[in-house]
This record gives C-alpha cells, structure tokens and sequence, in this order.
C-alpha cells in the first residue's frame, strides 16, 4: 500500500520541524507493550518496565489509547506551536481537545480494536473529564519512563534536527524529505509513503508538514492527519544506536573529581543510569545520607535532577553533568 501527500510551493516553505515529547510518549509507551525485548532500548526497557508495572500503567488509559499495532489516538498528538514544546504544552492542548475529535478517534479505536473498554466509554460520555485522567497518567508515565532520561533523549532528537537543517541549507528541503526513511520518498511534489496503513492525503490536513525526529519510533514511521492542522510524520532519529551506551570515561570522572571532589565525582559517573540514594549507596559504597548531601549539592548546582518513583526519588544527570563527563578530543 502506498499514499501520497501533495506539496505546492507553499506547503513546501512551511514545512518544518519540532521535537515533541508527546510522540516519545507514545512511541515508547507501544515499544513497551511489545512481547520481545526492543534491541535498541533493552537497557531502558529493563529499568522502566517494572516502574510501570508497580504503578499500574500497563493497565491504564495509556494502555487503551495505544494499542500494540495500528491506529492511535489523534488527540495524543496535538500539533506542536514551536519546535521545542513542553510536555505542559501538550498536555494543555489534549485537555483543550475537542469532544467531536476525542469521539471519532474513539471510534476509529473501535473499528481497528474492537469494543471499547470502561475507560474509552467514560472518555465518550464525559470528554473533557476524563481527558484530564489521561493527562495525570501521562505525567505519571513521563516522571518514571522519560523525565529521568530526557537530558540525553533531547541531545539525541535535538542533534537529528539541527543535522536536518543543515540539510536544508546545503541541498533544500526535498534532499531532506526524500531522506528521512526508507519508506520515505519524494518525487515531482510529492511525498510518497511505503507500506503505511493509513493514508496521508492534501484534503485531509492542513498547509505545510511537521516532522518529528523520535527516539523510539524505529523501525517506522507514524503518521497524524487531523484538519486543519498540518500532517505530522514521526521518524526515527539518526543515532538511536548509541543513545543508551554509557558515556562516562575514567579519565573524564578524573577531571570532574579534581574540581567537585572524588565522592561527587563517583556519584555523577553512577548515574550514567538513574538511581535512588539506597541504590548509590551501595554501588559506591558511601552512606545513605553523605550520599543525599551530595546529590543535594549536585542537584542546587544543574548537575541532578530528582523524579518521584513510587515510595523513592531516582537521581539523573543532567545534560550539563553529561557534557562534564564526555572526553574532550585532544586540538
């Protein structure tokens, strides 16, 4: 199956991209759903995993507005208004959604899954209540699955576009489109999509193309066509390969440690992985509480930042401790 999308001179020029936390949301909630272990993210899906298990999430809206293969519903995708949205952002906009949008994409979930659980039946009888329940849980299902790694998901989706707009300066934007996939392809004005289950047509969106580089979309593209919005396309990043390989060096934890001291500098070079206070304790063999002084001081500096999991707090690096951490290559 193959659909096409038409560009005219001005669908062209108003082609542009975003980063979203939303479609990463998305994205990574079905990767998780899968029954094998997805190969590019297997160390993320093993730390994630039981987070959500233990707060019920694969059991939730999330789980009936997103299922395994298919259709998903449009509304968790809203346009992004500038290229670097808030997750906030997005969620005002899902909450601003409208019942006669909320209702058929309902009702497209129904035809492509059959009957609608309790959740999705609330969610057609009361919209805008229920809409605020989806938004808790996304950012419930952010703080335990995105926010702890977003620092180094961000610097992966971040380099992809600005990859892109070099792109667009050096070959223009036709160059950039015929090579976002390989079931992506551009030819005479227009942008032709391989094998995609639902069709992306002019009539159905609005003017120009948002393209969203995402971290856990590959090994495909997605697609929202909601008037009159303009088509959005989510495709996997460049350098997905790498995104979960450690990044601190010994030489580099050297370095850090001669300006933060030692037991800092061991601390940032653990959270190459997010963890708790016990779980640092224990891999450094310091105490539970020169450990919470230390994430303290790391944390007042932009160096940690602090997610609620459960009953305990996971500690990340932030992208300022990361590029502290990464070698610098010799002039």
């Amino acid at each position: 199956m193959e659909s096409g999308l038409s560009f005219s001179a001005a669908d062209l020029a108003q082609t542009r991209f975003a980063v979203s936390p939303m479609w990463e949301v998305v994205t990574s909630f079905r990767l998780l759903g899968e029954d094998t272990d997805p190969p590019l993210h297997r160390r993320w899906a093993a730390q994630v995993r039981p987070r959500l298990l233990r707060a019920g999430l694969d059991r939730g809206w999330l789980a009936a507005l997103i299922p395994g293969d298919g259709y998903l519903a449009d509304f968790l995708n809203p346009a992004p208004a500038g290229p670097f949205p808030q997750l906030c952002d997005e969620l005002d906009a899902i909450r601003r959604s409208s019942p006669e949008q909320v209702r058929a994409d309902l009702a497209t979930l129904s035809r492509k899954s059959g009957a609608p659980s309790a959740r999705l039946r609330l969610l057609h009888e009361e919209p805008a209540a229920a809409l605020e329940k989806v938004a808790e849980e996304i950012e419930t299902y952010w703080e335990l699955a995105l926010a702890p790694y977003w620092p180094r998901i961000r610097q992966l989706l971040e380099a992809d576009l600005f990859h892109r707009a070099r792109q667009v300066a050096e070959h223009g934007s036709a160059y950039v489109l015929n090579e976002l996939h390989s079931t992506v392809s551009w030819d005479d004005g227009t942008l032709h999509l391989v094998r995609r289950q639902c069709a992306l047509t002019r009539d159905q969106t609005g003017s120009g193309m948002l393209l969203v580089p995402s971290a856990f979309a590959w090994p495909r593209v997605l697609t929202r066509s909601v008037a009159p919005d303009p088509p959005q396309l989510a495709y996997p990043a460049r350098g997905i390969g790498d995104l979960w390989e450690p990044r601190t060096t010994g030489a580099a934890a050297e370095a850090v440690a001669a300006v933060l001291g030692r037991s800092r500098a061991q601390l940032l070079a653990e959270l190459d992985t997010p963890a708790s206070t016990t779980q640092l304790a224990r891999s450094c063999g310091l105490s539970a509480p020169g450990v919470s002084q230390h994430l303290t001081a790391l944390r007042n500096a932009g160096l940690v930042t602090a997610h609620r999991n459960g009953r305990s707090v996971l500690y990340a690096r932030t992208a300022v401790a990361d590029a502290l951490l990464t070698p610098v290559a010799a002039p």
